[in-house]
């Protein structure tokens, strides 16, 4: 693992009046697998925002391998950061292969308006990455919840990240996609040496699969390091407001949260 490929430094920001980040500072290793997590309204999503410059700083800076994200012109960020949102529309008008090569759109030259031969190559390791090379004449629409987010995976692949960004991937998904998805980022972090960071929800899924974890809470950082050091009774029940029961897996030794009842405390 290299040195830092994202740094933050004193983030604010928020939309409009209303500030969501106070002060957020962080660094991410390149091959990292980072999970960002936190009560809703933490400012998880926000985060994601700012480092693919969709929301602008009030203060601070972010930096992407050495440089500020404010020196790069939208399409340079483009071509090194993806970004999977929460995102499932059924009602895109393209086919699955049409879709994943809107992937390349970010490396086209000025006058470039189709894809090379280059483009459906990249697009090609892309599907099969996400084993959905078999779905490539369908149509979006046609797809499951867990299909789709699979074909979202294979068009950030094709961009040919330095940095993927994912914001709850296995949101409305059942167990089964939830399980594909995160093998499957955990896969292209160890095989590619990909810099991921996701938001998650579940919290036994970001101790399971992410190496560090930051926690947010009220647009603060309350916490980053280790899923061990972050998922501890204590922290989850100040910052989430409820009671639970902290669990260890077999042999790894990795963290499950389990809710509980006030009463059975």
């Amino acid at each position: 693992m290299g040195g830092l490929m994202l740094e933050g430094k004193g983030l604010s920001c928020g939309y409009g009046k209303r500030v969501v980040l106070r002060g957020v500072s962080f660094g991410i290793k390149r091959g990292e697998f980072v999970g960002v997590i936190g009560p809703n309204g933490s400012g998880k999503t926000t985060l994601l925002r700012a480092i693919n410059g969709f929301l602008p700083l009030t203060k601070g800076t972010i930096s992407l391998e050495g440089r500020g994200t404010d020196t790069m012109a939208r399409r340079e960020l483009a071509q090194k950061v993806a970004v999977v949102t929460q995102s499932l529309e059924a009602a895109l008008p393209f086919s699955v292969e049409e879709f994943v090569l809107l992937g390349r759109v970010p490396h086209w030259g000025t006058l470039q308006f189709l894809e090379t031969t280059k483009d459906v190559e990249i697009a090609e390791r892309a599907m099969e990455l996400t084993e959905i090379d078999h779905l490539r004449g369908r149509r979006m629409e046609e797809l499951s919840g867990g299909e789709r987010q699979l074909v979202f995976v294979a068009r950030a692949l094709a961009q040919e990240p330095h940095l993927l960004l994912l914001d709850e991937p296995t949101a409305h998904l059942d167990i089964g996609h939830q399980a594909q998805i995160m093998d499957l980022l955990r896969q292209l972090n160890r095989e590619q040496s990909l810099t991921i960071v996701v938001v998650l929800h579940d919290l036994t899924l970001a101790g399971l699969y992410c190496e560090r974890l930051i926690l947010l809470h009220q647009g603060l950082l309350r916490k980053i390091g280790l899923p061990h050091s972050v998922l501890t009774k204590g922290v989850i029940e100040e910052v989430y407001q409820t009671t639970v029961r902290v669990m260890e897996t077999p042999g790894g030794g990795m963290p499950i949260i389990l809710p509980i009842s006030g009463k059975s405390a």
